[in-house]
């Protein structure tokens, strides 16, 4: 029997074995994304491109979950890894039931390129929607979560996830193929890194480089970040971002053209190419250029991932995945109870919940009241049912409910043969004609989202700013000029100032396909809000840093105070939870936290710590969390452990270490800081420790 087929072998072994049957020019055809068939060898055709960010994405009908942000919002492992779980069975059921027809095409096969664990350091970047948030250990605990959760813990895995993009990625769209990133040595240990290195050190089986140049050298062909796979002993494969090898010539202009590129990359470390660079392999292994060694060494690691996946093995219990599985009613009770637990009550005068018998008529109006594609984010499948904001009211409320569009998302009119504010008039008179109002206002995919994709002219997807755009801005002028209630919901991927005096106001996100069912359930009292922001929403695009200034300086929780309009972590509920005895034992912290109001709430339990080393940073951290349901007058002790790293301080040269020896550590329902005790109405409580 032949080594590569022999499942009693190691995947290493097995493709040295399979690596060492092909000729050269076979091996360097394996190391383009869409890898031909290996005919004599009974080898099928492979296309590495697949996504899975918040649900099996792009081929067909799946379970939508919300997006990636909207799920970091939920401060919930558990739940990120559960989705993990459903994404990567809907995404085998797939592959099993489309190469049974000999359908081996994009976004068909077994490795999910997600997820994107880049931090989102700055409100305007576009993509921030697909990360978990600004924060370096909040992103590194969900992405572990979801890498376990795609990948199974069994023999073979799932599915194979991929940690992108390294590194240091996080706008601006509009120059990323040509972008140096500046990052001094702290902030790429302290902020950019850490991520990836959990990651890899949790087993993910793939990496995906990024389209920019990190401190002059191209991501895809960097010596420096390829020194930091091997240090943290990467066991996988390297694949390019779609296209990028090709801007390493054209763009960076590091190289003089693609032969060039072909072998910078692939001996920096590049074994997969996305993109028809490595087209140019043989004619670099003629000139000298490559070895056929190097071009050997990545052949034998992406086949050892495709052994992984048991792709080249008879059977597998993976293989008897139904398709019946796909957007199952189990899988969508999922995405319901997500969408509910993700958004954020920002703001409440006591309106919410709804009590519906004090209304008899409510007016629904924005632009994405019934918009299907606000549910959605980017990077998504298709449900087999949508149910929009506007659906969900109308099936939440036994009275009349009026609905106006009131704007175009950014035009200035919906008809393109109108006037301009078209349909403004409407929106008037419903909120005239209406008890209580609900507008739903924000932003879709199609002007924020990412380069190449999103419709936005003004900056490719990024954001120029951080209000909504002047029709919603005119919208919403309008609407709250009628004194009438106004319970504001918006609907975005990262932070969105509404400027206007509201009596609520709830951020919904890009909650997947049940969106609208989730929202009425809040807005109506049937659940309690529960989300946390994983970002900083700031008041003015024009106090923060310049967008292309990758220094941490002045941004997010961790490194400013300044211009904040809500802080990380911050969200309300309907009841009041308090937290109460925090102690400190070896390597985790216990603390109560008792829910004092009348209403059943999920709340978020957070840990915090502040080093007095000099070298740490001006505010405390977050170093733990835990989600926790509480009926009224109910209380629970939970246990957080406190990771090693949380210890830790990042000096000016890079090095991490624990310097300091007093720590604080805070626990409570927001972060230890002014604003959010403001906010909330309560306060952290805090312990001292000494560490020995």
């Amino acid at each position: 029997m032949e080594k590569f087929r022999d499942p009693s072998c190691s995947p290493q072994e097995r493709a040295e074995d399979l690596t060492d049957r092909l000729t050269v020019e076979e091996q360097a055809a394996q190391l383009i994304y869409d890898a031909p068939a290996i005919e004599r060898l009974g080898i099928p055709a492979y296309n590495w491109w697949n996504e899975g960010l918040h649900g099996a994405a792009r081929a067909g009908t799946a379970t939508m979950f919300p997006q990636a942000i909207a799920m970091a919002a939920m401060f919930d492992q558990k739940a990120v890894h559960k989705m993990g779980e459903i994404v990567s069975t809907e995404a085998r059921a797939k592959y099993n039931g489309f190469s049974k027809h000999g359908d081996r095409d994009i976004y068909k096969g077994l490795s999910i390129w997600s997820p994107n664990i880049n931090i989102f350091r700055d409100p305007r970047w576009g993509r921030g929607q697909e990360t978990y948030g600004e924060d370096p250990f909040l992103t590194a605990e969900l992405g572990k979560a979801f890498v376990r959760g795609l990948q199974g813990d069994e023999t073979y895995l799932r599915t194979a996830a991929c940690a992108k993009h390294f590194a240091v990625h996080s706008g601006p769209e509009a120059t990323r193929h040509g972008f140096d990133a500046q990052a001094d040595a702290h902030d790429l240990e302290d902020t950019y890194l850490p991520a990836f290195k959990a990651l890899v050190e949790e087993g993910v089986e793939i990496v995906m480089g990024a389209y920019n140049r990190v401190n002059g050298e191209c991501a895809c062909a960097s010596d420096f970040l390829q020194s930091k796979l091997r240090e943290w002993k990467f066991d996988g494969h390297f694949v390019s971002d779609y296209g990028a090898l090709d801007d390493v010539h054209n763009n960076h202009k590091v190289t003089a053209n693609a032969l060039e590129t072909t072998a910078l990359s692939l001996k920096s470390g590049c074994d997969l190419n996305a993109g028809r660079t490595y087209d140019n392999l043989m004619d670099a292994l003629k000139a000298g250029m490559v070895t056929k060694e190097e071009i050997r060494s990545a052949c034998i690691k992406v086949m050892r991932t495709r052994i992984r996946l048991g792709m080249l093995d008879e059977k597998t219990a993976f293989d008897e995945i139904p398709y019946s599985v796909v957007s199952c009613q189990k899988h969508k009770d999922k995405a319901l109870e997500y969408a509910r637990k993700s958004m954020v009550l920002l703001k409440n005068n006591g309106i919410l919940p709804i009590v519906s018998e004090k209304y008899s008529t409510i007016g629904v109006i924005g632009p994405v009241a019934n918009n299907r594609q606000v549910l959605e984010g980017n990077y998504c499948g298709t449900p087999d049912r949508y149910i929009t904001f506007l659906e969900g009211i109308q099936n939440a409320f036994a009275g009349r409910v009026l609905y106006a569009e009131g704007c175009h998302l950014y035009k200035d009119r919906v008809s393109g043969l109108a006037r301009e504010n078209d349909r403004l008039a409407e929106a008037e008179t419903v909120a005239e004609e209406s008890d209580l109002v609900i507008l739903c206002v924000g932003l879709t995919a199609d002007i924020e989202g990412e380069e190449g994709d999103a419709g936005n002219e003004f900056a490719s997807g990024d954001k120029i700013d951080l209000r909504l755009p002047a029709p919603q801005r005119l919208l919403a002028e309008r609407v709250m000029s009628k004194g009438k209630p106004v319970i504001i919901v918006t609907a975005a991927g990262s932070a969105i100032n509404t400027e206007c005096d509201a009596d609520a106001i709830l951020h919904a996100w890009y909650p997947g396909q049940s969106g609208g069912r989730a929202l009425a359930d809040i807005l109506f009292g049937a659940v309690s809000p529960s989300g946390k922001l994983p970002v900083t929403f700031y008041k003015d695009a024009a106090l923060l840093p310049d967008f292309e200034d990758y220094s941490m300086k002045n941004r997010t929780y961790r490194y400013t105070r300044d211009n904040i309009l809500y802080p990380f972590g911050y969200g309300l509920t309907y009841s009041r939870t308090v937290c109460r005895d925090l102690r400190i034992t070896g390597e985790s912290a216990t603390v109560m936290i008792e829910n004092t109001g009348d209403t059943e709430t999920d709340d978020v339990v957070q840990l915090y710590i502040k080093s007095d080393s000099e070298s740490a940073g001006p505010y405390p951290k977050l170093c733990g969390f835990c989600r926790v349901n509480l009926k009224p007058g109910e209380s629970e002790t939970v246990a957080i452990s406190i990771p090693q790293s949380a210890f830790e301080t990042v000096d000016s040269s890079g090095t991490r270490a624990v310097r300091g020896t007093n720590f604080t550590l805070y626990a409570g329902t927001c972060q230890p800081d002014p604003l959010s005790e403001q906010l909330t109405g309560t306060r952290c409580i805090s312990a001292s420790m000494i560490y020995q």
